[in-house]
């Protein structure tokens, strides 16, 4: 389905941000797979496209539901454009690479963030049917991302060291 499809059937809604209490909540597994839930994957899309984004979660626009959507490219220029219901990251591998990453969620903000060069999720789709996504590079990090967002994580959460403390200092001067 095109960018275009997704934006003129969805409904953008608003990003939730740090401080957000559904952020740091995990997320309940998808039950029912209705309309309502297809609704709900073109609302991510049209807000992730009018956000300029390359995945959101369903917690980031305030529904605690394992749900997220994705349009980005891997390591070979290849686009990946999806969603995936009740995602399970089942591996990483390949090299850790630190890049700069960032997160409508905590937005202007972006640090070097370590992800592995691999990674494969398994879910389903809206209509129940069995899913495995897996990439490389840049899309291997969004699927990264985007699992930690449903297990109520940010991306900051694996910063480490000096790069954890600028962040930090960041949000909070941020906050005042």
């Amino acid at each position: 389905m095109s960018k275009r499809t997704h934006a003129r059937r969805g409904t953008t809604r608003p990003i939730r941000l740090l401080g957000d209490p559904v952020l740091r909540t995990e997320c309940d597994p998808v039950r029912t797979f209705d309309t309502a839930l297809e609704r709900l994957v073109d609302d991510m899309f049209a807000t992730m496209y009018e956000e300029d984004g390359a995945g959101v979660a369903a917690n980031q626009v305030g529904v605690g539901l394992r749900v997220f959507v994705y349009d980005c490219e891997d390591d070979k220029g290849r686009r990946h454009v999806g969603h995936v219901v009740n995602p399970r990251l089942v591996a990483t591998g390949g090299e850790l690479l630190v890049e700069p990453e960032g997160c409508l969620s905590v937005p202007g903000m972006r640090f070097d963030t370590p992800r592995h060069a691999y990674a494969a999720v398994e879910g389903v789709d809206v209509k129940g049917r069995p899913a495995r996504v897996e990439g490389t590079g840049y899309f291997a990090r969004c699927l990264q991302h985007e699992c930690g967002h449903l297990d109520g994580g940010l991306y900051i959460d694996v910063l480490s060291g000096d790069v954890r403390r600028e962040a930090m200092r960041a949000i909070r001067d941020l906050r005042r």
